[in-house]
């Protein structure tokens, strides 16, 4: 059996530079809720988290960004967890075990926040963004699954396809939620992912 290993913990550097970007993001997502997401501006989201507009510049590529950091953060942990699933694991298969680990770990979060920022997520103006954060998403996942499939010339459109079916029921799932918050999240990923997964059993 071979001994495993945790990562090593994240350093003062790199656990100051986590604790920033998430302050701009808290405090994107308030000034969002007080003002509306159209009048809101990188200035009062750098003013709101103490820190200068350069410093914004050096987290985020703009207030969409901001906003959004928890889908880009979960959509990175999610890669992560399905390039940790066992080598031997098929893709689909892997992709599933990794999303209901996903789901898991955010379910404690503060349900204050996450009314917050549900509704932040069915705001119009985020659309173009939250299309951009699945579609990064895509191009992660389908290099990460791609080892999991069968050496042939069409692989890595395999790999595409796979990832582009599995975060179009992920992303359906959680539209349903936000409409009808009362059914669990998990059952919505579950069933969705049921649904689409007959052309890669």
């Amino acid at each position: 059996m071979t001994a495993t290993t945790n990562p090593p913990a994240p350093g003062l550097r790199e656990r100051k530079k986590a604790a920033t970007r998430q302050a701009l993001h808290e405090a994107a997502v308030r000034l969002a809720a007080e003002h509306g997401v159209e009048r809101v501006t990188v200035e009062a989201i750098a003013d709101a988290a103490n820190v200068s507009r350069r410093t914004f510049s050096n987290y985020f590529n703009g207030k969409e960004q901001a906003l959004l950091h928890t889908d880009y953060a979960r959509m990175a942990r999610l890669v992560e967890l399905v390039r940790d699933r066992p080598a031997g694991e098929a893709g689909w298969t892997a992709l599933t075990r990794a999303i209901e680990v996903s789901v898991a770990e955010n379910a404690d979060e503060d349900p204050e926040w996450r009314v917050r920022y549900r509704t932040l997520r069915r705001d119009p103006a985020l659309a173009g963004e939250l299309v951009r954060s699945y579609t990064v998403a895509e191009r992660e996942l389908s290099g990460v699954i791609a080892g999991r499939l069968p050496a042939a010339p069409d692989t890595p459109l395999r790999a595409r396809l796979l990832a582009a079916h599995f975060l179009t029921a992920v992303r359906v799932a959680n539209q349903v939620w936000l409409e009808r918050p009362e059914e669990p999240l998990i059952d919505l990923v579950r069933r969705a992912l049921a649904t689409t997964a007959e052309p890669f059993a």
